[in-house]
């Protein structure tokens, strides 16, 4: 197969929020506990953070961390989670049937953040608890001293305020499953109350209001619709969730659904366009996609799992090499509508639902660890529009799918134009042409490439390289032009040096 392309220095989607890279810890499973924090574990410092996961979070260049949750945050109280840990309360975990000792709180995770060299998203309870709450955590957190609350934090031994920029306005509350759970309006209304309580504190911090689950919910997107009357022009960014799942063993199927990813950040963007139109706003809508990953490895370990168990393992997802395929798609879904989606999430970060495992004598890269390290390292500057003329097939539920999935940047600082490509193809090489208009290329700066003669490969703490991209020889320039043979079932990325 043959597939020409595109791309144009003055071809801008938009420039790219470094936050696009970002991740999620939720006191969930062995996220914290075990994850980034086990004190006695051989490499664990002196206040218990392990420093072979840092080092991998770290080598992630993951700039924004969401916590505490997810579900966990809707029936938190965040009281529970500072002061004296001889002194914090055990509580029941209604969102996942388990029970939190409260030994890692918020402060304990903002200096893990700032070893880990990320800031923090701090999600606020709008499910059992709401603007009380919401304010008094903010100042607690933000405001230098002289009030009760932040006082509270000095006594605490937090003498500077932490100044954290980015507030979830709770999670997912759309959801049946979520405690608090509430309509658009009930949610809509509470928000709205919230943001603008948080605004006149500071208005100059970001707020993000929940949007629906997944594009699969029966509210979508009349929820965003609804949620967005009462808070437009109080939050910055509203928010997206979905996880993909291969339960029929349907490789081309399941690498199609980026293309159903696309297809819901459009409708979110139309949705809040249409309440912009509405409310004759001069504010553009943003959008966090703030929860995204592959999730249904664990489903059936989890449905065994005994609950009110402390940091059982849940969600323990082991990633094959055709989930760092699909997380290359959805990767370049989120670089594709970079115009919009200025803040993500990959959920989570170590242990559930992630790229980094541990055991307790080391800690490891996922099959997935590697799309997204090479795109927070090079995927910077502004996202391109790519024109691909690529060999198609289809797919029952999406029509026709291009077998090349082709996203590109440009990162002038930097000196570089790159190229992020999956071939979907389960047999056949691709043969690319790509023209580069307007650039001065130099020379190939660095090229590497993904594949596996098991789709079904996972790394282990005994093989931790068995999925993993390596460096290649199969991209080629001439003048103006890349020329190259994808391999079938591959992710590549080729980075360009420019004059």
């Amino acid at each position: 197969m043959e597939a020409k392309l595109l791309i144009d220095v003055m071809h801008k989607v938009g420039p790219i929020d470094d936050r696009l890279y970002g991740s999620f810890i939720e006191h969930l499973g062995r996220a914290v506990y075990g994850g980034i924090y086990q004190p006695g574990q051989g490499t664990a410092d002196d206040e218990g953070f392990r420093r072979d996961v840092l080092d991998l979070v770290r080598d992630l260049r993951v700039p924004i961390v969401r916590y505490p949750g997810g579900n966990f945050v809707s029936a938190y109280d965040w009281e529970d989670g500072v002061g004296p840990r001889d002194k914090r309360p055990t509580r029941l975990d209604l969102a996942w049937k388990t029970v939190e000792t409260n030994e890692m709180g918020l402060n304990e995770f903002a200096r893990w953040a700032k070893k880990a060299d990320s800031d923090v998203m701090m999600a606020l309870n709008l499910g059992t608890r709401g603007l009380e709450a919401a304010k008094n955590l903010v100042e607690y957190c933000n405001h230098p001293g002289g009030t009760y609350w932040s006082d509270l934090r000095r006594s605490h031994g937090i003498a500077d305020p932490y100044g954290f920029k980015v507030w979830c306005l709770g999670n997912e509350m759309d959801g049946p499953w979520q405690t608090g759970h509430k309509t658009a309006d009930e949610y809509g209304r509470l928000a709205a109350e919230c943001a603008r309580a948080i605004r006149q504190f500071d208005d100059s911090l970001e707020l993000v209001a929940c949007g629906s689950s997944t594009g699969e919910m029966p509210t979508f997107p009349d929820w965003e619709a609804a949620v967005l009357d009462h808070t437009y022009e109080f939050v910055d960014y509203i928010s997206l969730h979905t996880y993909f799942k291969n339960l029929d063993d349907d490789l081309p199927s399941f690498l199609a659904k980026s293309v159903g990813m696309d297809n819901f950040i459009r409708t979110v963007v139309g949705t809040a366009d249409y309440v912009k139109a509405k409310k004759r706003s001069k504010k553009t809508m943003m959008l966090s996609f703030d929860e995204w990953n592959v999730w249904y490895h664990s489903e059936e370990a989890d449905s065994k799992q005994e609950p009110w168990t402390v940091s059982p393992p849940l969600l323990e997802d082991l990633y094959n090499f055709e989930d760092a395929l699909v997380t290359g798609c959805m990767i370049n879904s989120l670089i594709r509508n970079a115009d919009r989606v200025k803040m993500a999430c990959l959920a989570q970060l170590v242990n559930v639902i992630a790229p980094i495992m541990t055991s307790d004598t080391g800690c490891w890269p996922q099959a997935t660890y590697w799309p997204f390290y090479y795109a927070s390292r090079y995927g910077r500057g502004v996202s391109l529009g790519v024109e691909c003329d690529s060999p198609a097939y289809e797919d029952p539920d999406l029509g026709a799918i291009p077998y090349l999935d082709v996203t590109a940047t440009h990162d002038e600082e930097a000196g570089r134009a790159v190229l992020f490509i999956v071939n979907r193809s389960m047999d056949e090489p691709v043969d690319i042409d790509v023209r580069l208009g307007g650039f001065s290329a130099k020379g190939i700066e660095k090229q590497v490439l993904m594949t596996s003669e098991d789709p079904k490969a996972v790394n282990d703490e005994a093989y931790p390289n068995r999925v993993r991209a390596v460096n290649t020889d199969i991209f080629r320039l001439a003048g103006e032009r890349i020329s190259g043979a994808l391999p079938p079932l591959s992710w590549s990325m080729v980075s360009v040096a420019l004059r």
